[in-house]
């Protein structure tokens, strides 16, 4: 299954204020592997950058003055998101801006059933608690050292191991697990085997198996324990 790990900055909290989109980040996941394959583009907001923005993730009007126009790097995003599921931090945030710049370049919106909201996962896993990136970085221990600006790019690799993490570990579909969903939907523990499975080796396999280890010669590495 390919997902795409998005985040963005913006120039400040509400497309409807007037705000815009100044970078975009996205990385490919493949079966919940980090593939290396990434989309980022700076862009012109083609306005002022409030103080309060530029201290979040120090990206200038200067800086941005001259880079491409979010129509101009439209065809490639969209290419690269292709119909995929997106995973974001706050869902909500992201989505309401890109779909603001569609909208300015009259292409259809990015469906909100498309996203996985991380946000909203770890707000049911971890009620109550801290759950910004940073505060997830801390409780998982991937290491956020780096961050000490947002950057839409740096933000969403980050967010691929806190989302790895919150679906259960880098490898969640090899986990054996220990529990099962009872009748209602609860975890039930699973309950020890009572009686051992009897050997499902024959006499006559056994004798050949002991008859192929003969032929090998030298003394087994461990000892070999027949079944009674």
């Amino acid at each position: 299954m390919r997902e795409i790990v998005l985040d963005t900055e913006t120039t400040g909290i509400s497309p409807n204020d007037g705000h815009r989109l100044v970078e975009v980040g996205c990385l490919e996941l493949f079966n919940h592997v980090v593939t290396g394959k990434y989309f980022h583009a700076y862009i012109d907001p083609e306005r002022d950058m409030p103080e309060g923005a530029f201290r979040i993730h120090g990206l200038s009007a200067e800086f941005l003055r001259g880079k491409p126009k979010f129509a101009e790097v439209a065809d490639d995003f969209l290419a690269f998101i292709g119909e995929d599921p997106l995973v974001i931090h706050n869902a909500a945030f992201d989505l309401g801006f890109l779909n603001a710049e569609l909208a300015r370049i009259s292409r259809a919106p990015i469906p909100a059933a498309r996203a996985t909201d991380t946000l909203d996962i770890a707000r049911r896993k971890f009620p109550g608690a801290q759950n910004s990136l940073d505060a997830l970085c801390r409780r998982f221990g991937v290491d956020n050292s780096g961050r000490t600006k947002h950057g839409a790019l740096l933000d969403s690799e980050l967010l691929a191991e806190v989302y790895l993490e919150l679906m259960g570990g880098r490898q969640p579909g090899l986990v054996l697990q220990a529990e099962y969903a009872g009748m209602h939907g609860e975890r039930v523990a699973r309950a020890p085997r009572p009686i051992a499975l009897p050997p499902r080796l024959s006499e006559a396999e056994e004798a050949a198996h002991d008859a192929f280890v003969a032929t090998l010669g030298g003394e087994p590495l461990w000892p070999v324990a027949k079944a009674e």
